[in-house]
C-alpha cells in the first residue's frame, strides 16, 4: 500500500500488502491505551466550554463484552442544543468571513491529526462498535481523505467564486457560493469517525458552522474527533459536541429554528421525518443518507468463486451493519447451487469473536435491539424458506460476555419481505432468478437505492445493469466486496429512492457545493 508517513502505510477496508506485523504492533499499543483510558466521565462541549448534560448519562459499554464499561458520556437535552446553537450563529460571521485558504489550512491539520493517530481512533471504534481491526483503522484513514479530498473541492473551484459575462461594457458579474450558516450533523455509529467527519467536514469548509451529535453508541469516537478538530484550530464557537440521546438531543437540534441546514445519516424512517419536517418558513437543505438493502446479482455466466467471495465479503463485514451491505443475492437457478455451496464454505472461514483480537473478521452487533431484530428474521426465514447456515445467537464461552450471532444465509421465495427489509443485521436472503431480468426486476422493487453489484461473464450484460439498476453505487465483478468498499474520490456514495435525499452523494465530486448557496453580485461603473 502507499506509505502514510504519520502513521505508517496507508489502510482501506479491502488492503491486503500491509505490514502485518507493523500494523498490529501499533494498534496493540493503541489498544492498550484505550482501555487504560476508560472508565471515566466526559461532558459535552459547547462554545468551548464543558457543560453537563441535563439527561441522564449515557453508559457507553462495549458489544463484545457488555459488562465493560468505556466511559459515562453527558447526553445533551433542548437547553444544551439551544446553547450549542447560539455559539454556532455567534461564530458563523467570523469563520465564513475567514479566506477559505485559512479555513483549508486548518481542516488539512486536522486530517494530518487523524492520519497521527488513526491506530488511537481505530481502537476506541473497535471497542466502542464492534469493527475488525482492519475496518477500524480504514474508517480512520477514510476520514483524513475526506476531509483532504472535500478541501481540494474547494481549492479547485477558488473558493467557489467565479467571474461571469457582462451584459454591458460598465458592469462586473461576479458569482459566489456562499455558507448557509449554521449545520445540524447528526451521525450513525457504524462508520463513526470516517461517516462525522466527512459530513463536518464539507460543512466547515465551506464556512458553516457545526452542531454535531454522535451517535449515542458512539460518543467517545465523536469526542475525538472534536479534540482534533479543537487542536487543529478550528474556532470553538464553529464546531460544539453534544452527545446525547436521539429523542432528547437529536430532534430539539434538526427541529431547532436556528439551524439553516441539516446533514444527516442513518435509517429511512428518521431521515424522513427529519426531511418532512425541516422546512418550514422556508425550505432548508437537508443532506441524507438513509440506509440500502443491497443487492448483489449473480448471472450464469458469472465467475463463482470471485462472486462467493464479493458476496461473503460485502455481507459479513461489520456483522452487515453496513448501509452498503449485501444483504440480498438473486442468482440464475443453473448456477444457485454450486453459488451456494461456495458461499457457505467461505462463511464458515469467518473468524468470530472479540474483533479488537488479531485475525477476528466478524464481532458482534451494536445494540440488544439488534439482536432481536435477528431472531425475528431468523423465525421468519424458517417459515418461509430454508435456513441454511446460521439463525441462532451465539453463547459459547467469551462470546456469550457480547451481542454475538451466527452469519445467517437462507433461501427465500422472492414474496418474502426478507428481500425489501432493511435489517441491519447479518442475515442474507437468497433467492433464484431464470433472467437478468427477472433479475434486475428484483433489485429495483426493495425501497431503497444505494449500492449494487453484478457478476457475469457479459460485457453486453454490465452495460445494461448499469443502465437500469435503480443504485447509486454499481460493481461489476468485485470480489473484493459485492456492494461496499467506496472510497473519497473513487467511488461516489450516492443514494437513489430511499436511500438518499440530493442526488449527489459523499466521497463524490459534487458533494460540497450543497453545503452552499448561490449569490450573485454585479457591480456598475468603478474599476470594472
Amino acid at each position: 500500500m502507499a506509505p502514510n508517513a504519520a502513521g505508517g502505510e496507508k489502510v482501506t477496508y479491502t488492503s491486503a500488502n500491509v505490514d502485518l506485523k507493523a500494523f498490529h504492533a501499533r494498534f496493540d499499543e493503541a489498544l492498550d491505551a484505550v482501555r487504560g483510558a476508560s472508565g471515566q466521565e466526559h461532558p459535552l462541549f459547547i462554545g468551548g466550554r464543558q457543560v453537563a448534560g441535563s439527561h441522564d448519562p449515557i453508559l457507553d459499554v462495549t458489544p463484545i463484552d457488555t459488562s465493560f464499561e468505556l466511559g459515562r458520556f453527558a447526553a445533551g437535552g433542548e437547553a444544551e442544543v439551544s446553547e450549542a446553537v447560539t455559539a454556532a450563529c455567534r461564530g458563523r460571521a467570523e469563520w465564513g468571513r475567514l479566506p477559505w485558504r485559512e479555513r483549508l489550512e486548518i481542516l488539512r491539520g486536522a486530517a494530518a491529526l487523524i492520519r497521527e493517530r488513526k491506530y488511537l481512533l481505530a481502537a476506541t471504534m473497535s471497542l466502542e462498535v464492534g469493527k475488525s481491526r482492519l475496518e477500524s483503522v480504514g474508517d480512520a484513514e477514510e476520514a483524513a481523505d475526506l476531509i483532504d479530498y472535500y478541501c481540494s473541492q474547494v481549492e479547485e473551484a477558488h473558493g467557489f467564486v467565479r467571474e461571469m459575462a457582462r451584459v454591458t461594457p460598465h458592469e462586473r458579474n461576479i458569482d459566489v457560493l456562499r455558507p448557509y450558516g449554521v449545520f445540524a450533523c447528526i451521525s450513525p455509529f457504524n462508520f463513526p469517525m470516517a461517516l462525522s467527519t466527512g459530513m463536518s467536514s464539507a460543512a466547515l469548509a465551506t464556512g458553516n458552522t457545526v452542531v454535531y451529535k454522535p451517535a449515542e453508541q458512539a460518543p467517545w469516537t465523536g469526542l475525538r474527533l472534536y479534540e482534533i478538530y479543537m487542536e487543529a484550530g478550528v474556532p470553538a464557537d464553529a464546531f460544539s459536541y453534544i452527545s446525547g440521546r436521539g429523542e432528547e438531543a437529536g430532534e430539539p437540534l434538526w427541529r431547532h429554528p436556528g439551524v439553516d441546514g441539516v446533514v444527516f445519516t442513518g435509517s429511512r424512517k428518521v431521515g424522513m421525518k427529519i426531511h418532512r419536517g425541516l422546512s418550514r418558513e422556508w425550505i432548508k437543505p437537508c443532506l441524507m443518507e438513509m440506509g440500502g438493502k443491497n443487492a448483489a446479482v449473480v448471472t450464469d455466466t458469472a465467475d463463482l468463486e470471485a462472486a462467493a467471495e464479493g458476496v461473503s465479503r460485502s455481507a459479513w463485514g461489520l456483522q452487515n451493519q453496513k448501509c452498503s451491505a449485501t444483504s440480498r443475492v438473486y442468482v440464475h437457478r443453473d448456477v444457485a447451487a454450486e453459488f451456494t455451496r461456495i458461499l457457505l464454505e467461505k462463511t464458515a472461514e469467518l473468524v468470530i469473536g472479540d474483533p479488537t483480537e488479531r485475525d477476528v473478521n466478524y464481532g458482534p452487533l451494536i445494540e440488544p435491539a439488534s439482536v432481536e431484530r435477528y431472531e425475528r428474521a431468523a423465525a421468519q426465514a424458517r417459515e418461509e424458506g430454508e435456513v441454511l447456515t446460521g439463525g441462532e445467537r451465539l453463547t459459547d464461552g467469551a462470546l456469550g460476555k457480547g451481542l454475538y450471532v451466527a452469519p445467517t444465509v437462507a433461501v427465500l421465495p422472492l414474496s418474502s419481505g426478507l428481500f425489501t427489509e432493511e435489517l441491519f443485521v447479518p442475515f442474507l436472503a437468497v433467492g433464484e432468478v431464470s433472467s437478468l431480468d427477472e433479475a434486475i426486476h428484483e433489485t429495483n422493487r426493495a425501497p431503497y437505492g444505494l449500492t449494487s453489484g453484478i457478476f457475469t461473464g457479459r460485457d453486453e450484460e454490465i452495460g445494461r445493469f448499469f443502465d437500469e439498476v435503480e443504485a447509486g453505487v454499481c460493481y461489476a465483478n468485485k470480489r473484493t466486496g459485492a456492494t461496499t468498499g467506496a472510497w473519497p474520490g473513487a467511488q461516489p456514495f450516492c443514494g437513489w429512492k430511499g436511500s438518499g435525499s440530493t442526488g449527489k452523494g459523499g466521497c463524490g465530486p459534487y458533494y460540497v457545493a450543497q453545503f452552499m448557496h448561490e449569490q450573485s453580485r454585479t457591480v456598475i461603473g468603478g474599476d470594472t
